[in-house]
């Protein structure tokens, strides 16, 4: 049903706006460290069945290594689930499989119809801009971080400054010893 209804919305759309960059974007999960897409999302987004997806990836398994796709595990699934505030009963009945950046550039040599070329192409722009705006935001990271330190030690110099200028002013606590000629008149 999912697919027939794809089709159609795809075929009236004569690929105008394939998919909002939103819509992709919030598929994109964080998982092992990795930024990674799941099959079901996947399939949905290239109007094809999960299972259909898998079939392909199965017949092309010497094109997915294991830093490309890798089986969730069922805490990795529930947590996914959770956060996604997905049902408890039906669904998936297999752990879903993820796949990195790479592995969703491979799909587009296994995969071959119009619509999951486009679909492919957004994914993989929508990517590369993560990319730059993290690389961006470590390079903001790193200034930061020099400007901190800078201060943390501009604050001891200023520290000592003050210490020693407390000890100028305030009054000596124990009389001190004249230094001098003593007269003895």
């Amino acid at each position: 049903m999912r697919y027939r209804i794809c089709a159609v919305i795809f075929n009236g759309m004569k690929n105008h706006m394939i998919t909002s960059e939103k819509k992709i974007i919030d598929k994109i999960f964080l998982v092992r460290g990795q930024k990674v897409m799941l099959d079901t999302d996947l399939a949905q987004l290239y109007c094809v069945e999960t299972r259909r997806l898998n079939e392909s990836i199965k017949r092309n398994a010497s094109r997915f290594p294991k830093d490309f796709m890798f089986k969730l595990t069922r805490r990795e699934f529930a947590n996914l689930k959770s956060q996604f505030a997905t049902s408890s009963w039906g669904g998936t009945r297999k752990l879903p499989m993820a796949f990195t950046e790479l592995g969703v550039a491979m799909l587009s040599s296994v995969l071959n119809s119009a619509k999951a070329i486009a679909v492919n192409i957004k994914i993989i722009r929508i990517f590369t801009k993560m990319r730059e705006v993290i690389l961006s935001h470590k390079d903001l990271l790193l200034r930061l971080d020099q400007l901190e330190r800078k201060v943390d030690k501009n604050d001891e110099d200023i520290q000592t400054v003050f210490k020693v200028l407390r000890q100028l002013i305030s009054p000596p606590s124990a009389p001190r010893k004249k230094i001098g000629f003593k007269s003895y008149d």
